[in-house]
């Protein structure tokens, strides 16, 4: 299982250092049956975006405009 994300390298300007950073994709899980349990009751509840071993490559590959296929709720168990 890995949590798509996103990552990227750069170079500080002016000590020519270079920078990584990176984020884990997530949305909104507030009627998910586990994930609405976490966070305060006013917050929004959120959860990662979860791929399976055999969707690495089409995440690596996917369009920004295309990735919503990726969203979706797992079941609790």
């Amino acid at each position: 299982m890995g949590v798509a994300g996103l990552w990227e390298k750069w170079h500080e300007p002016c000590t020519d250092r270079i920078l990584r950073s990176f984020t884990m994709l997530t949305f909104n899980a507030d009627d998910h049956p586990f994930m609405r349990n976490y966070r305060k009751p006013e917050d929004e509840k959120r959860m990662v975006v979860i791929l399976p071993k055999e969707l690495y490559a089409d995440w690596l590959k996917v369009w920004a405009s295309d990735n919503m296929e990726f969203k979706r709720q797992y079941r609790p168990d």
